[in-house]
């Protein structure tokens, strides 16, 4: 068994019946990007991320996201030593590995745009000075439906931060039963194994950006990005069509393949885009996920 594979099996033993959630959340950040887990409250979204941690074997820190929640609350703030005579900053939880960054639609606006910079340049600035976030960084956010009392949407240039947005949805009878007798499933935490380290994630991360990837296959990424311009009324940007050739390449890691092929990149489109599409005005009222399910059947596979 590969150490990926210890990892997908080391995760599944807590989180119960979701193993393409879960490889889809070892492919984003494999693949350096962002995640963001959508869903109802109680289906077990914080316990997958603190999972995540947990077998990645990285230093996390959890951050409640509310109303009152400040910028200074997240990159930190500088204060006056007397001793010294002069300012010294002293950081805040978002110098970690990851951060897992729960329920990020309860905060307001201003505090989630504290995560911009730290996200797309791994650095925040504080009063004209950069500091270097650590590596590997990654952003673990869980969100509620935005139909949800007390939520602020995220803007559509913190969502396109998010290199993907995976839904758990509720689980099947079968996994539900074992978790109505085996009880709460954060207690599990502690017996978890950590399978991988943070040199290890480091490596393979590497091992992702040298996976194949052909001049067929980016005509076919080129052809989906397109597709998603003509027909819909906010399209895929090229960030996400980078993104969508790197998660491709880390699905391909995880299937053992060393080259990507058209099924990679149908495998993780939807988690890619759907956060990403807005239709027409007029258009049918379909979902996300709908949109990029069609958008896969529409775009042919090159020979």
């Amino acid at each position: 068994m590969s150490r990926l594979d210890a990892a997908v099996g080391a995760i599944e033993h807590v989180i119960l019946g979701k193993t393409a959630q879960v490889r889809l959340c070892l492919a984003c950040l494999l693949a350096r990007g962002h995640l963001l887990i959508e869903d109802v409250p109680g289906v077990g979204k914080t316990t997958l991320a603190h999972t995540l941690a947990r077998v990645l074997g990285l230093e996390w820190t959890r951050l409640q996201f509310t109303s009152d929640l400040l910028p200074a609350d997240i990159i930190g703030i500088s204060i006056f030593d007397r001793n010294a005579q002069r300012f010294q900053f002293r950081r805040g939880p978002v110098f970690t590995q990851l951060l897992l960054a729960d329920e990020v639609n309860r905060a307001s606006p201003k505090a989630q745009s504290a995560l911009l910079e730290a996200m797309e340049e791994r650095q925040v600035s504080v009063e004209g000075i950069s500091h270097a976030l650590p590596d590997p960084f990654f952003v673990v956010a869980t969100q509620n439906p935005h139909e949800q009392l007390g939520t602020f949407g995220l803007p559509e240039s913190q969502l396109d931060r998010f290199l993907m947005r995976v839904i758990l949805g509720y689980p099947d009878p079968s996994s539900e039963r074992r978790v109505l007798v085996q009880g709460e499933r954060r207690d599990l935490l502690q017996s978890t194994p950590t399978v991988l380290s943070a040199g290890e994630v480091l490596a393979l991360q590497a091992q992702v950006r040298a996976v194949y990837v052909s001049d067929k296959l980016l005509d076919y990424v080129q052809a989906l990005l397109a597709r998603t311009r003509v027909e819909l009324s906010l399209g895929l940007s090229p960030r996400a069509g980078q993104g969508l050739v790197r998660a491709s390449q880390a699905w391909a890691l995880l299937c053992g393949d060393n080259a990507v092929l058209p099924e990679h990149v149908q495998a993780v489109f939807p988690a890619i885009a759907a956060h990403r599409l807005e239709p027409r005005e007029g258009d049918s009222a379909a979902s996300g996920a709908e949109i990029a399910g069609a958008l896969i059947r529409a775009v042919p596979i090159p020979i």
